[in-house]
């Protein structure tokens, strides 16, 4: 079962590109979230995607809000790809799939590739936004965006 709008943000501990743990019941309560899945690290559109973060980073940060990738890649890939594209937010490790089943994350094409899903959360851990599209990552920042303007 997938998490839907006006469900609870499921809690999870992964570790971050540094290594450390990241614990989402750290942020609830205190921020607004943006929690984006995504492929791969440094391919195109994954590449595309968390840059685009990057680029509007600020706006997130003015809307009280933090910005998490997660995929499955390893820690070092996520460190390798978050220094070459200079990414100011955490990219968390979900290398068992653990938090990607957690949250429903659909995968696509004959379940080859994992899904491109971005999940708005309020301050109190309620989902208010979804957005799935694999084939448009910069769909994924503005539809952020425009649900953080809604909160």
């Amino acid at each position: 079962m997938s998490i839907q709008i006006n469900d609870n943000c499921p809690h999870f501990v992964l570790k971050d590109q540094n290594g450390s743990d990241f614990l989402i019941s750290d942020q609830i309560g205190q921020k607004n979230l943006v929690i984006f899945f995504y492929p791969k690290d440094d391919t195109p559109g994954c590449t595309k995607e968390a840059c685009s973060f990057r680029d509007v980073h600020d706006d997130f940060l003015n809307k009280d809000c933090v910005v998490i990738g997660i995929s499955s890649d390893s820690t070092e890939s996520h460190q390798e790809f978050a220094e070459k594209h200079k990414l100011p937010y955490a990219l968390l490790s979900d290398t068992k799939k653990e938090v990607r089943k957690l949250f429903g994350v659909p995968s696509n094409l004959f379940g080859l590739i994992p899904g491109r899903v971005t999940y708005i959360i309020d301050k109190k851990g309620i989902v208010r936004g979804i957005y799935n599209s694999l084939t448009d990552p910069l769909g994924h920042i503005q539809q952020a965006l425009k649900k953080l303007e809604e909160l």
